[in-house]
């Protein structure tokens, strides 16, 4: 059974290998679940699943395998014996209960006997509903009584955990939220103890303190800082209003996840200039000369843009639609790759689009293939580059 369910949700792409089908062999067998298939859901799922974007996956690779299954006391039935389930029943029961039992016909008369009193019990229940039912009137006939207007003695269903699929906007094609964005950003960032003693070295100072005969004996080191340095440009206007909020999403992460942090706007491609403040783009503009001369090569380089133009603001030197530019694009970006070592490209337009763009085709080639779209995944990877 498992092994199928298993092979079903490598089918669904839910990254789950032979150590995660242990574990969850592991807690059957303690009987952290039984007979129980919304209990199975739950510790399957903790078991199976080990990253929360993978969570939509996941239901749906349950809902397709046990589609239709209510609980698992058929499927129980069906894979154990009545002689195994007879034999764990009697060793639960002393002497005394089983004497007893004897007294009374036998184990298979006192299950009837439980049978047939539950079926009792049901039935002048049943009544009881049918009595009050009858004493509400016509507003019961309407349904009223019934949750959403099911009509009397009808219950709504409740609809399957899974089912619900409460997690698919952590499914990684998604766009991009700022926590999820900030999670993606902690692939690139990497920490050296630099500065000054300013924190408690825990192992040392036990180490320390046995070796003292257990005179206490503090140890101190330099804080762990994130050493990482970041270049970000971002396109702003045009095309790009559409994509504002997941920009603001991105700058806004990148500024909490990166202390070394230099970001820069642009207008479809870079040229001779770009700026800090878009209210003052036309009278305070950065010589882009100026920046390559700042920023050593160890920077990485974010650009953030759909690359959507005409070809020739990028290919032609006059190109740019807001200003003559001496040079065209392509030789400030190549001036780019060939300075910094890190540079991607990340592209907030769906991914299946591109192709059908000849200047999202150009830039991505100018950027040596260094492209990713602006989702989880995309951003993932897009660091994951940079992390190389």
């Amino acid at each position: 059974m498992l092994i199928n369910f298993f092979l079903t949700l490598r089918k669904y792409k839910v990254p789950v290998t032979i150590r995660e089908l242990m574990d969850l062999l592991a807690g059957l067998k303690q009987q952290l679940v039984y007979a129980n298939v919304d209990d199975f859901y739950l510790l399957s799922r903790t078991a199976m699943v080990k990253d929360e974007k993978n969570y939509d996956k996941f239901d749906r690779a349950f809902s397709a395998y046990f589609k239709g299954l209510e609980d698992l006391h058929g499927l129980l039935e069906s894979l154990i014996p009545d002689e195994w389930l007879r034999r764990e029943f009697e060793k639960s029961l002393s002497p005394e209960d089983l004497e007893q039992i004897e007294s009374l016909g036998g184990l298979e008369k006192l299950i009837e006997a439980f049978k047939e009193a539950k079926e009792e019990a049901e039935k002048q229940a049943q009544e009881g509903k049918d009595g009050e039912e009858g004493e509400e009137g016509d507003a019961d006939r309407e349904g009223k009584n019934g949750p959403g207007g099911l009509g009397k003695g009808k219950k709504k269903k409740a609809k399957k955990v899974w089912d619900e699929r409460q997690y698919k906007n952590l499914d990684d094609s998604v766009e991009l939220g700022t926590r999820n964005i900030k999670m993606a950003l902690r692939r690139l960032r990497k920490f050296a103890r630099t500065g000054v003693e300013e924190e408690l070295d825990m192992d040392n100072t036990i180490r320390s303190t046995a070796h003292n005969g257990g005179m206490l004996d503090i140890k101190m080191r330099p804080e762990r800082k994130n050493t990482v340095k970041v270049l970000l440009f971002l396109d702003i206007g045009g095309s790009m209003d559409a994509h504002v909020k997941i920009c603001e999403e991105l700058f806004s992460a990148t500024r909490t996840e990166f202390k070394h942090l230099e970001s820069y706007y642009f207008h479809n491609f870079v040229y001779e200039s770009v700026w800090k403040d878009n209210r003052r783009r036309m009278s305070e503009r950065i010589p882009t000369w100026e920046i390559l001369n700042k920023y050593s090569h160890d920077y990485k380089v974010v650009f953030v843009g759909d690359a959507t133009m005409a070809p020739y603001e990028i290919t032609h030197a006059g190109g740019s639609v807001e200003h003559w530019n001496e040079e065209p694009g392509t030789v400030w970006i190549e001036r780019f790759t060939n300075l910094y070592d890190k540079l991607v490209w990340l592209n907030p337009t769906p991914q299946e689009t591109w192709e059908y763009s000849s200047s999202v085709t150009m830039t991505q080639d100018l950027v040596d293939g260094c492209m990713f779209p602006l989702t989880v995944r995309g951003l993932e990877e897009g660091m994951s580059e940079l992390s190389k």
